[in-house]
């Protein structure tokens, strides 16, 4: 199919289609479960009924009218240009952002990608001697995400899709109270949203960490934990107790030098991550907590947060 036409049909930049025919050529692409199978597996992802009402009802079937020609190429090479990266473990957008309100087969084509990605990472994680409990566990992110999106009234897919492909490609994995992410002799750590960052409960998930990758991934040696996040931005100090648990959280690290252009955007993040909305007027967010009332103060009064790095040693 030409890169032009397909793009002017899906309505998104011909770059970006000319990306994904360059890095997923005629590499394999992996099939999706059966129709049949998919509310269980959906169930296991801890899908939520709302979403996987959608899912089953934008289901790819052969001849499904909602699925057009270019629709269909794009879900076939988005499935192989990221089985194509498995085992990597840097952010790999895996197509365009479509227009999701023309449909659940525009709104989920890369959740139906995630899908037939499942069955080809658990082989990864198999081949690597990863228990299937943590298998399933990450993998079940999926259901988190998607919750957030609706929360966020697809504000935050985005970002998600994207986000998501390290899943399906052994990236990252959930220990505890923490995500641990392979890479570059370190182990990056994402803050799911999934409860009290308390210091015992992140210990915890680094001990697990350290017996976890040794394991598992015995040829990559790891000398250090990392974190990119607001969370570590020290004006947080301004506004949070010494003894809170995103403060504790901070002092495990030691912050690199900012530079403002560097990382995500974290007024964005913070909003994202705080009160899951983009859009809502300052005035208009909550402020029942102590981090909520500091994140709108803060903005209010014309200054940003930061997106800082830090990192400690194993």
């Amino acid at each position: 199919m030409d890169p032009h036409d397909i793009a002017a049909r899906l309505k998104v930049p011909v770059e970006d289609v000319e990306r994904v025919q360059r890095l997923a050529g005629d590499l394999p692409s992996a099939p999706l479960p059966a129709r049949a199978d998919a509310p269980a597996l959906l169930d296991r992802l801890a899908i939520r009924p709302d979403d996987a009402a959608e899912i089953m009802a934008g289901w790819p079937d052969a001849g499904s009218p909602l699925w057009t020609p270019e629709l269909r190429w794009l879900l076939d090479r988005s499935i192989a240009l990221v089985r194509a990266d498995l085992g990597g473990y840097v952010w790999l957008p895996p197509g365009p952002e479509l227009p999701r309100d023309r449909g659940p087969a525009w709104r989920h084509l890369y959740v139906y990608a995630y899908l037939a990605l499942v069955d080809v990472v658990r082989g990864y994680h198999r081949d690597h001697g990863v228990p299937d409990a943590v298998s399933w566990l990450i993998l079940a992110d999926l259901g988190r995400n998607l919750a957030i999106d609706r929360r966020m009234r697809g504000e935050g897919w985005p970002v998600m899709q994207s986000w998501l492909t390290l899943h399906v490609r052994g990236a990252v994995y959930e220990l505890g109270r923490l995500q641990h992410h392979r890479g570059d002799g370190v182990i990056g750590l994402h803050v799911p949203d999934s409860g009290p960052l308390t210091p015992e409960a992140v210990s915890a998930s680094l001990d697990e960490a350290l017996a976890f990758f040794p394991r598992h991934f015995p040829d990559e040696p790891y000398s250090a934990f990392s974190c990119g996040s607001w969370l570590l931005d020290p004006q947080l100090r301004e506004y949070l107790p010494e003894d809170s648990n995103i403060i504790r959280f901070q002092r495990r690290f030691e912050l690199e030098p900012y530079e403002e252009a560097e990382g995500p955007d974290a007024d964005v993040e913070v909003r994202r991550f705080v009160f899951r909305t983009l859009s809502t007027p300052l005035d208009q967010l909550p402020r029942h907590t102590v981090l909520q009332r500091a994140i709108v103060d803060h903005l209010t009064a014309g200054r940003h947060w930061q997106w800082r790095q830090g990192r400690f040693p194993i």
